[in-house]
């Protein structure tokens, strides 16, 4: 298991996740169209190029998907319980087919959780830039984190 418990995640704490991820057409087309977003904006090549954009821009909800999954591996595989939520999710530039988006995460706030002594609640802020360096997502993600083993070795105690 790659993912860190909750007494490894301290306030501050910054991971440049190594993962980078060109997004392609058939992500595109194939996401919408899963989720029954019909919009011509993804879809309809010349459609699009009448737009603003000049070009199909990739849906929102897969760039937010995206995004967090690109976190998973050095933060929290197999140690999250549930994402509990995610607030302030702004998308400041498009996203186009060809983009190679990478991700950062900050950890804004860490504490214990009042209904179960298992786990704790961790709150990270995570962006998504393109290959120019430009912010093309971000939300505030809260989730349910296991607590550490007593065997573990893991450092004890977090930042309020």
């Amino acid at each position: 298991m790659a993912g860190l418990y909750f007494e490894e995640f301290t306030q501050g704490r910054v991971f440049e996740h190594p993962w980078t991820r060109t997004v392609t057409e058939m992500d595109n087309v194939l996401f919408s169209t899963l989720t029954m977003n019909v919009q011509p904006l993804h879809l309809d090549a010349e459609f699009s190029s009448q737009s603003e954009f000049g070009q199909r821009i990739v849906n929102s909800l897969f760039t937010l998907g995206l995004m967090i999954g690109m976190t998973v591996n050095d933060t929290t595989l197999g140690t999250t319980i549930a994402n509990l939520g995610m607030t302030d999710v702004r998308f400041p530039k498009p996203v186009f087919h060809g983009d190679t988006l990478r991700v950062r995460s900050e950890v804004l706030s860490s504490r214990e959780s009042r209904s179960r002594p298992d786990v704790g609640i961790v709150e990270f802020r995570h962006e998504a830039l393109n290959q120019r360096g430009e912010v093309v997502a971000i939300c505030v993600r809260q989730a349910m984190i296991k607590r550490a083993p007593l065997d573990s070795g893991a450092p004890k105690g977090a930042d309020q």
